[in-house]
C-alpha cells in the first residue's frame, strides 16, 4: 500500500524525512504528494531534500491564501500547526492570537479530502492554552471531520532521539475505517545512549558537512562560558559579578546554558538571540548549526537553504526525524494490521471518541 501523503505547515521536512523513511518490511510506505508552508527558506529546504524532482509541488505561500481545493487528493495528511500561540515560553495567547486559529485549515483539508489518516503536531502546551478549552476545541473540531481522535505527549528522549523535546501529537483515523492506533511502546529504545555528546561526537561530523559554520561569539561571552559548568545557566552559574546578566523577572533557565554531555539536550528552539544558541559543554561557544541537526536527527547529508539565522530557525521549529518515523510505522502497521508494543496514552481524559 502506498499512502499519498499532503502537508501544511510543512518546515524543512522533519516529519516528511520520517514519514518516507518509515518502514514496516510489507512494502507499505508514504509518499510526498504535495507540501505548504510560508517561508522561502523552509520550502528550499523541503524541495531539496524531500522532493528535488518536483519543486512545484511545495506551495510556498500564507495558508490563508492556499487554494485548499487544488491541493490534489491524498491518503494521510500531516500538519505541525504553528505553536507560537500555544508554547508556555510565549504569551499562550491560544486562539486569541494570530497563529492559534491556523489549526484550522488543516480540518478544512481532512473536510475536503477525507484522507485515511493524519497526524498532527504541537507543543505541550497546547493542552492548557486558554485554560485548556483550545486542545479540547481542537479535538471537538476533528471529530466533527469525521475522524476518532488519538492524543498524546511524545517525550522524545524516550524513544531514542538525543533531545528532551516534548510534543503533543494527534493522530486520527477516519470514522468509517475499522482500525485503533495505539501508542507505540518507548521500551525497545530504554537502552539506547540518547547523551547529547554520543549525538554530537558518534561518529565524527564530517569536515566537508554542510551548516556546520562556527557562530562568532564575543569576548564577554566566551568568558561568561568559561565560568559555566555543564548543565549550568547564566543564573544558577557562580559568575564575577561583571559577567552576571542584569535580568529582572522570570529567569529563563536555557539562557547561556551549557549542555551536560551525559544527558540528552534540553529542548532546540528556533530562537538564537540573547543566550539561547545551546551551548557546547566543554567549548566555550555555540553549538553549530548542524550539531543541532543532529539533536534533532536529521542526517548529516540533509541541507538546510538560507542564512545561519534562517537555518537555526528552521532546525528549532522540526520535530524530530527519528520521533516522526517511528510514530509513522506505529500508523502503518495499525493499517496492515502487524501487532506492536504500545503504551497507554498519556492523555485520556480527552481521548473520548463515542
Amino acid at each position: 500500500m502506498e499512502y499519498k501523503l499532503g502537508e501544511l505547515f510543512c518546515g524543512p521536512g522533519g516529519i516528511a524525512y520520517g514519514a518516507m523513511t518509515a518502514d514496516i518490511g510489507n512494502g507499505d510506505k508514504i509518499v510526498h504528494t504535495w507540501a505548504n508552508d510560508y517561508d522561502v527558506d523552509t520550502c528550499r529546504t523541503y524541495s531539496h531534500n524531500i522532493c528535488p524532482n518536483f519543486d512545484d509541488s511545495v506551495i510556498c505561500c500564507d495558508v490563508r491564501k492556499l487554494n485548499l481545493s487544488n491541493l490534489g487528493q491524498i491518503d494521510a495528511l500531516a500538519y505541525g500547526f504553528p505553536c507560537n500561540d500555544f508554547s508556555v515560553v510565549g504569551e499562550q495567547k491560544g486562539f486569541n492570537g494570530n497563529y492559534g486559529p491556523l489549526y484550522s485549515y488543516g480540518v478544512q483539508v481532512l473536510k475536503l479530502y477525507k484522507p485515511s489518516w493524519f497526524l498532527a503536531e504541537n507543543v505541550g502546551g497546547l493542552k492548557s492554552a486558554n485554560d485548556g478549552n483550545a486542545f479540547n476545541k481542537i479535538l471537538s473540531d476533528m471529530k466533527a471531520a469525521g475522524y476518532r481522535v488519538y492524543p498524546n505527549l511524545y517525550c522524545f528522549e524516550k524513544y531514542g532521539v538525543p533531545q528532551a523535546r516534548h510534543r503533543i501529537i494527534i493522530v486520527g483515523i477516519r470514522n468509517d475505517l475499522p482500525f485503533e492506533f495505539k501508542i507505540p511502546s518507548y521500551l525497545p529504545y530504554q537502552n539506547m545512549d540518547v547523551s547529547c555528546q554520543t549525538a554530537i561526537e558518534v561518529p565524527p561530523i564530517p569536515e566537508n558537512a554542510p551548516n556546520n559554520e562556527l557562530t562568532n561569539q564575543s569576548a564577554q561571552v566566551i568568558e561568561r562560558l568559561r565560568h559555566i559548568r555543564p548543565g549550568q545557566n547564566a543564573f544558577n552559574a557562580d559568575l564575577p559579578e561583571e559577567l552576571k546578566l542584569k535580568v529582572r523577572g522570570a529567569k529563563i533557565s536555557q539562557i547561556y546554558k551549557r549542555l551536560d554531555p551525559d544527558k540528552p539536550a534540553y529542548t532546540v528552539t528556533g530562537s538564537g538571540g540573547g543566550g539561547t544558541h545551546i551551548y557546547h559543554w566543554e567549548e566555550p561557544r555555540a553549538l553549530t548549526n548542524r550539531e543541532r541537526a543532529r539533536l534533532q536527527t536529521f542526517p548529516d547529508d540533509y541541507i538546510f537553504e538560507g542564512s545561519k539565522e534562517s537555518v537555526r530557525k528552521q532546525i528549532g521549529m522540526a520535530v524530530p526525524c527519528r520521533g516522526a518515523k517511528i510514530i509513522f510505522e506505529a500508523i502503518l502497521k495499525t493499517f496492515a494490521g502487524i501487532e506492536y508494543e504500545y503504551v497507554e496514552p498519556t492523555i485520556k481524559e480527552e481521548n473520548d471518541n463515542d
